[in-house]
């Protein structure tokens, strides 16, 4: 008996006039009769963290219940259809965060001092593991501008990711983000007559593409259009902005600042997470770290009726009307991420879903806003982390634990040993 189906690299990329994409999995790129751990489709994990700053309601976060029987609260309640991929962690803490704006983000993935310079945050202890494997090792992108000047709220450490003690930038302009991970692969800048040519990435690999999909079966080219259709819907949403500033100038109007976010929030943050799903169905990197909000930001959010600052709500002095306007927004926050974990388990990968081989930390590293205390932290893990995880979760810890403890079995979960990891004092038993 003879085995013919073809079989596809997985490295393989459609290419054009200088720009290239990478494919999601296909069937064709799993060999007949190879083991599935020796093909393509062997599980590759990704990692992500995704940051809201100035706390949570708890009373309005935290489950009822205890183990597999916990009910998800007011904030989380979008999360209901994947519950199974969820891990609630009650009483965390961090001690090295002190509830100052301006080190809080910077010690939500360290566990220590932001004055240390030797250490590391969490997801660039990964991004050394993983990073080699991707053309970007890490993409750390920002909803807006982590610079706040009001309040006291600047600072080097606003920021969520630190390597050797030097905070890394968050990259909030969608252009860049996209240029960065599907640019020349240049650092992602592009000069301005090769971005207008590149305008449009899938033309430019359209001849390629068509010739592949003659190739495939009926199932592989279903999946190769709906991959397709996901980076000309993010492409065009880019464009679509880079369009608006061209009109502007066309109308000698004073010119957008350089690296401008979209002007509507809620396009601006969708598009982010769905450049994000994309980086991570095409393993252009698998370390991403998410600002959903700067620290001390003043936005406002009018597109969910709240008019008022972020910032200033979330000193709510127990106001009632101020408690539901910040519920509003957490809530908003929560069900941006619940969009973007339906596209990854969407995904198939082997025997999964990208969702399956995904570990996630969602949170903040501040408890009540008003106080600006650190415990209990909000922390949610959510994905299966290659089926080293089981959710459906929650798990009220007997005392208070090191955020840090949390960051270390992180680590084991990914398949990364470490003994300690910033003031941790063990492991969680997930």
């Amino acid at each position: 008996m003879f085995l013919t189906k073809k079989h596809l690299s997985r490295r393989t990329l459609l290419k054009g006039a200088g720009v290239s994409l990478a494919l999601p999995l296909l069937d064709a790129m799993i060999p007949a009769a190879t083991p599935l751990a020796q093909t393509a489709a062997a599980r590759k994990l990704r990692a992500g963290f995704f940051y809201l700053p100035h706390g949570m309601i708890m009373g309005r976060w935290t489950p009822s219940g205890s183990g597999a029987d916990f009910k998800l609260n007011t904030i989380t309640k979008s999360l209901e259809p994947y519950k199974k991929y969820l891990t609630s962690l009650g009483n965390i803490k961090n001690d090295d965060a002190i509830g100052v704006h301006t080190r809080n983000a910077g010690t939500w993935l360290s566990g220590t001092s932001p004055g240390n310079t030797m250490y590391k945050t969490l997801d660039q202890v990964i991004a050394d593991q993983f990073g080699p494997l991707t053309p970007v090792p890490s993409l750390e992108i920002a909803s807006e501008s982590t610079v706040q000047q009001r309040s006291g709220n600047g600072g080097a450490y606003s920021v969520v990711s630190l390597r050797d003690g030097t905070p890394l930038a968050m990259e909030y302009n969608p252009r860049k983000v996209y240029l960065k991970l599907f640019g020349d692969g240049k650092g992602g800048t592009l000069d301005p007559q090769a971005e207008r040519e590149n305008a449009s990435l899938l033309d430019l690999i359209n001849d390629q593409t068509r010739a592949l999909q003659r190739d495939l079966n009926p199932s592989d080219r279903a999946i190769l259009d709906s991959h397709l259709t996901a980076v000309r819907d993010a492409e065009q949403r880019v464009e679509q902005r880079a369009a608006a500033a061209r009109a502007l100038d066309d109308f000698v109007l004073p010119p957008l600042p350089p690296g401008g976010a979209l002007p509507d929030f809620d396009q601006q943050v969708t598009l982010l997470f769905d450049l994000i799903a994309i980086a991570y169905r095409m393993d252009r990197t698998r370390v991403v770290v998410f600002m959903m909000a700067a620290e001390g930001t003043n936005r406002t959010y009018n597109h969910i009726g709240v008019p008022e600052s972020f910032h200033p709500i979330s000193h709510h002095a127990n106001d009632p009307a101020r408690i539901e306007m910040l519920v509003k927004i957490q809530t908003w926050h929560m069900e941006c991420f619940a969009r973007f974990l339906a596209k990854l388990a969407d995904v198939r990968e082997g025997n999964g879903t990208l969702l399956d081989n995904a570990l996630f930390l969602y949170g903040s590293n501040m408890s009540n806003s008003d106080l600006h205390n650190t415990h209990p932290l909000p922390t949610l893990l959510v994905g299966g982390a290659g089926g080293k995880l089981s959710g459906g979760r929650h798990l009220e810890l007997p005392s208070p634990t090191p955020i840090a403890n949390l960051h270390l079995t992180f680590l084991g979960l990914l398949g990364i040993e470490q003994k300690t990891f910033g003031d941790s004092t063990g492991t969680i038993a997930l």
